[in-house]
């Protein structure tokens, strides 16, 4: 069970940063965002998604627009801000150190 609530932490605490650097190249609508999440493993859950683009949404990090859809209603599509840009590129830095340091615990141990 506690690996579980483990993977739960782990997956809130970069969700936010995959989201962003999902948006790196294009301009990317929210269903299209969970799918590809969800696909991966990142999101169990539909609902987790809106309310933290709409977070990055208030922080600057991503701005939004409206684009007609060729199957229904108008969709929002996200994108990244230059602040969002720098986000991810300071989260990128910082992971790669801190996935680093984790590796070598782990695998010490797992040498022991």
């Amino acid at each position: 069970m506690a690996s579980t609530q483990a993977l739960t932490q782990l997956r809130r605490g970069v969700l936010e940063h995959c989201v962003l650097a999902l948006l790196r190249d294009e301009e990317r609508y929210g269903y299209d965002l969970v799918t590809e999440l969800s696909q991966t493993g990142l999101l169990a859950s539909e609902g987790t998604i809106y309310p933290l683009l709409s977070r990055l949404r208030k922080e600057e990090l991503v701005r939004t627009s409206w684009q007609e859809s060729p199957s229904g209603p108008p969709r929002r599509y996200y994108a990244l801000t230059d602040q969002g840009r720098a986000a991810l590129a300071e989260f990128t830095r910082s992971w790669t150190d801190f996935r680093s340091s984790v590796d070598q615990i782990l695998l010490r141990k797992d040498l022991r």
